[in-house]
């Protein structure tokens, strides 16, 4: 592979790479490729397979990306015909982590945890055994994961900040602290970035049998469309009940990450320091997006109320990104995934201490996705529009119940707080839907619109 390295694999990865869901400078320009490492992983006549840590310079600045590249000769083999890269000297290069071979080899060095040159694996579960087949889950854009046999599924990190990765620390912390809520860790990845040891992946319990929460949630949407003159709570489908389950869940989590990880009250020089943030990113969002600009001064006097907070805010580790997709119903109950935080911010931003009212906020957010994205691109359905509401409104009252029966403490008594958070998601949002979905900036933006009118009364 390293002769691979030096003939050609840059030119083909510049082509490559920016046709990748995961691959972040999209729009950009590649202006250098370097290999900053490699570990053969397979190294026979008819396959090569290594793992590389790569720098991609562009336009948008230095990134640090993850890649198993394997190269066969001749005609690439039928099953890896969707992964290919393209071709060198005769060898076809792809995608190894489409590769049973190589998903096997990485397995057994799990297992095992045999040390690559530049990858170490470490293993936290005697039970792990290889031997066994993978697929690659399609739906993932930041990440790439593997399930082995439905038993274990292996999340590699493509896109990669020097550091440990909260979803691995925070996911073991809650293992460590007996959570039932979350899938327990077996194994791990880590190297090195800029002499910084840094996650890689990990593998955990893979939930067989369990349901999507936001599968869940826009089928009982659906449901109550179908109804013409039914509430949301006279529906069978009637999502309600799970979603004050899912509130109490997420209160459990949130009091164990307390309790694993460090936490403190913030003062009122904290909550000022919040609100410039939240300032900042308005600025940036409405620079963007010229349709938030109307509401901009009553979202600065939400911001400017959590300026002026004089009372503790209790801050500490916390999910980062939650939201129905990231939530998994098993028969024992609600199980949260994907402890990273929005990939797009900085890992420092995504360790730091914050209030757990950024989860809810981020929940509540998707209460709202999920009532009204049905009639995002639908129109002439706007008779459902009142449905979406009472539906969207009556989950989120039942997740801050649930979460307020588990943390002793109701998240609605935090009106500045939870208001400027759900601002500032719906923020995100927007900006999210400008850029890649402008039909749905809507959704957004009519959240923008209803706690602007809050703040103005």
């Amino acid at each position: 592979m390293s002769a691979l390295v030096t003939t050609g694999l840059n030119d083909l990865l510049r082509s490559w790479l920016p046709g990748q869901r995961w691959y972040a400078g999209k729009g950009s320009q590649i202006v250098d490729i370097e290999v900053e490492a490699v570990s053969p992983l397979i190294d026979e006549p008819d396959v090569q397979v290594s793992h590389l840590l790569l720098r991609v310079d562009s336009a948008a600045g230095p990134e640090r990306y993850q890649l198993l590249v394997g190269r066969r000769p001749g005609e690439p083999l039928e099953r890896l015909a969707h992964a290919v890269i393209g071709a060198v000297d005769g060898w076809s290069v792809y995608d190894a982590v489409h590769d049973q071979d190589a998903t096997d080899a990485l397995l057994r060095r799990m297992v095992d945890a045999r040390d690559l040159p530049t990858v170490r694996f470490s293993t936290g579960n005697d039970e792990l055994t290889a031997g066994r087949r993978s697929r690659v889950i399609s739906a993932e854009q930041s990440n790439t994961s593997i399930v082995y046999d439905e038993h274990y599924i292996l999340k590699l990190f493509r896109r990669l900040q020097a550091g440990n990765n909260p979803d691995v620390e925070i996911t073991r912390a809650l293992a460590d602290a007996g959570s039932s809520h979350i899938a327990p860790p077996l194994a791990w990845l880590e190297g090195d970035l800029d002499g910084v040891p840094t996650t890689l992946g990990m593998m955990q319990c893979y939930l067989r049998g369990a349901s999507d929460g936001w599968a869940m949630a826009t089928t009982s949407v659906r449901d109550l469309f179908a109804e013409a003159d039914l509430h949301a709570d006279e529906v069978g489908g009637d999502f309600a009940g799970e979603s004050e389950r899912l509130g109490i869940a997420t209160g459990e989590v949130h009091a164990l990450l307390a309790q694993s990880l460090p936490s403190k009250q913030a003062g009122p020089d904290e909550s000022r320091a919040t609100a410039r943030q939240l300032h900042e990113r308005l600025d940036v969002a409405a620079a963007a997006v010229p349709e938030l600009v109307p509401f901009a001064p009553a979202l600065r006097r939400a911001y400017d109320a959590v300026a002026e907070l004089t009372a503790t805010v209790q801050v500490q580790r916390v999910h980062g990104d939650l939201h129905l997709g990231q939530v998994m119903r098993t028969q024992e109950g609600w199980v949260l995934l994907d402890f990273e935080g929005e990939p797009t911010r900085s890992l420092s931003e995504r360790t730091a201490l914050m209030s757990p009212l950024r989860d809810v906020a981020g929940m509540l957010r998707s209460f709202d996705y999920a009532a009204r994205h049905l009639l995002a691109e639908q129109h002439g359905q706007q008779h459902l529009a009142y449905r979406a509401a009472e539906w969207a409104e009556r989950n989120r009252t039942a997740f801050c119940d649930g979460y307020a029966s588990s943390q002793g403490v109701d998240p609605r008594d935090s009106a500045v707080l939870l208001r400027a958070f759900e601002l500032d998601k719906a923020v995100y949002e927007l900006v999210y839907e400008a850029r890649n979905r402008p039909s749905w900036i809507g959704i957004p933006l009519g959240c923008i619109e209803r706690l602007a009118a809050e703040v103005t009364e």
